[in-house]
């Protein structure tokens, strides 16, 4: 599948949302049930209002589902894999990512 290009926008109404993807608005509506991480926010109108980031886990489970072939549980396990450590375990992975930085950077400055 093409990943389609997503317009340089903050925000994108779900006619537009399912243009991009090319799925139905009755679709995206069951997604949001379903997937704990699609949860656009809404406009003080009580529109759906979704962003970058929305648009790309719709298209991650759209993926999921229609080229991999997972099942809604299936799909809805692999997104949560996917998702960023938390809370002490999330400290955990920030500290070993400094670490290593540091050390590339003491790399760098040996080679100069």
């Amino acid at each position: 599948m093409a990943i389609p290009e997503i317009p340089d926008k903050l925000f994108f109404r779900i006619g537009e949302v399912c243009k991009i993807v090319d799925i139905e608005p009755f679709v995206l509506r069951f997604w949001e049930t379903e997937f704990p991480n699609l949860a656009p926010e809404k406009s003080k109108a009580g529109h759906r209002v979704y962003k970058r980031k929305d648009i790309e886990i719709v298209l991650r489970i759209k993926e999921l589902l229609y080229e991999r072939g997972y099942t809604i549980a299936g799909a809805r396990k692999q997104l949560a894999r996917g998702r960023a450590p938390r809370g002490a375990d999330r400290e955990k992975v920030l500290n070993q990512v400094r670490k290593e930085l540091q050390d590339i950077l003491t790399l760098l400055r040996r080679k100069t």
